[in-house]
């Protein structure tokens, strides 16, 4: 295999390495929070660069030092991506119960219409509420921060493969960037294919059917989540030492 084709593959591969169950997941959380598609997108690919940085980080040091990633610390790293998916299961589920989600359609002084899904926690009758907010644009940090989780614990089979793959340290690294950007161009898309569910069922009003949507995808990550930390803590023996 050339150099050229193996580079191509890493890429491949980590469009393919988006498609992951935890990852979707995660993002799955993530796009219950936005209100259109670019924001979405833009979580999306916040994902994959907080995912990337951790791949050179640790790819990086493990390819200078020609070492491999103990099992145990990678076990761990699992272990951890699944507390996670729980915590942002429950998050999606606490929102959905406790915050009293309303989507509706308007615009600020004649301007473009466009929806918004906000909160009614605490306040009386709809027709009684406060309907004006600020279109604020956050630093998608905690999209980043998830993504280098799922960096780190993906860490070591992806070091393994370009070992394997690569004819020099240097090589291998240039494959594991590849395969980052890969995954921040396939996130990406997909955080869109994500998205469109929630903004359809936004754009018709119908906020039965989007409260729905983020049920079915906290309750999901919740138990894909469990499942991790059952497989990892005790079929594969982490919590028993």
């Amino acid at each position: 295999m050339t150099s050229l084709s193996m580079l191509l593959i890493g890429f491949l591969l980590g469009m393919q390495h988006a498609t992951e169950a935890d990852h979707l997941a995660a993002v799955a959380t993530l796009a219950t929070r936005q209100n259109s598609l670019a924001q979405t997108m833009r979580q999306g690919v916040a994902w994959g660069v907080g995912h990337t940085l951790t791949l050179m980080l640790l790819g990086g040091v493990v390819l200078a030092l020609g070492t491999a990633i103990p099992q145990h610390f990678s076990q761990a790293l699992e272990f951890g991506v699944g507390l996670m998916l729980i915590a942002l299961g429950a998050d999606v589920l606490r929102r959905v119960v406790r915050q009293r989600i309303h989507i509706h359609a308007h615009s600020h002084g004649g301007g473009l219409a466009h929806v918004h899904a906000h909160s009614h926690e605490g306040e009386g009758a709809h027709v009684a509420s406060k309907h004006h907010h600020a279109h604020r644009t956050k630093p998608p940090l905690r999209a980043l921060a998830i993504g280098m989780m799922h960096g780190m614990a993906g860490s070591a089979a992806l070091i393994l493969l370009s070992l394997g793959a690569a004819q020099s340290p240097t090589l291998g690294l240039l494959y594991i960037v590849l395969f980052g950007i890969g995954s921040i161009v396939g996130m990406g898309l997909l955080s869109i294919a994500i998205a469109i569910p929630f903004r359809l069922s936004a754009a018709h009003r119908v906020t039965w059917l989007s409260n729905g949507m983020k049920t079915l995808v906290g309750g999901f990550t919740c138990a894909l989540g469990a499942f991790i930390v059952y497989e990892i803590g005790f079929v594969e023996g982490l919590l028993r030492g």
